[in-house]
This record gives structure tokens, sequence and C-alpha cells, in this order.
């Protein structure tokens, strides 16, 4: 009986620990991952082997850049991403962007992406102001 309370009055610090360990894990998940961050739109490639899913390396652009090609609205691109009339006449899903630091996540330094509102997007009912562009090749 006494091996009894005492394991029992462990419990409660016992679930308490549990219950921390969750809510630290939770706060630190990343809910603000898209989409297109998942899939890695925007990442340096070489190859196509090197992007995920339906994207291909997109190789005219210095250090690649894992996307879509041929797109005509936002609907054909990965969420969290946007289909852009580029100077090249050639639309391309672009990782929407707020700040430059969104579009190197996963590039090199020397092949930076920036985060321009210098672009034109294909869909009128675009949210998005920015998108990252990749340096030419």
């Amino acid at each position: 009986m006494v091996r009894l309370r005492q394991s029992l009055s462990a419990f409660p610090a016992l679930a308490l620990a549990l219950a921390a360990s969750v809510a630290i894990s939770l706060a630190c998940s990343d809910d603000d991952e898209t989409e297109a961050d998942m899939l890695g739109v925007g990442a340096e490639c070489a190859a196509n082997e090197d992007c995920l899913e339906e994207q291909s390396c997109l190789t005219q652009f210095k250090g690649g850049y894992c996307g879509v090609t041929d797109c005509a609205l936002d609907e054909d691109c990965p969420e969290g991403s946007a289909c852009v009339a580029h100077t090249d006449g050639t639309n391309y899903c672009f990782r929407i962007c707020t700040d430059k630091a969104e579009c190197n996540a996963n590039r090199d330094p020397d092949n930076e992406s920036n985060c321009s509102a210098n672009i034109t997007f294909t869909d009128p009912e675009t949210g998005a102001n920015k998108a990252c562009v990749p340096p030419s090749g």
C-alpha cells in the first residue's frame, strides 16, 4: 500500500512534466511554414533531382531555382508561391515574401534571391506584393 501511494504521489509531477514538454514543443514548431517552404520552392539546385514534387531545377538562374515553369495563375503554384511573368518571357512560380531573408533559407550567399516588388504577377487576385526573384544566370 505504501508503494502504491508513493507511485501515485509521483503521478502529478510526471503529468506536469509531460504537459510542459508538449507545450514547449508546440511553441517551438514552425506553423508559419508554407507548402512552398516545405517543398523548397526557391531552393538552390543543380539538377531536377535536387527539387521536390512537381518542380524542376530552373538552371537559367544563377545557382538554380527549384520552381514550376509555365504557370498561368497562382492556383498552378504551391501554396506560399505565386505565378510571376518573368522578363525572359516565361511564367514561373516564385516564393512570395515580405523580406529578403525569407528568400534565402535554402540558398548560398553567392546566389541570393531578392524579395522584389518589381515583378508582374499573372493572377489579378494575388494578395502578395513581393516575390523571391533569383539572380540571372
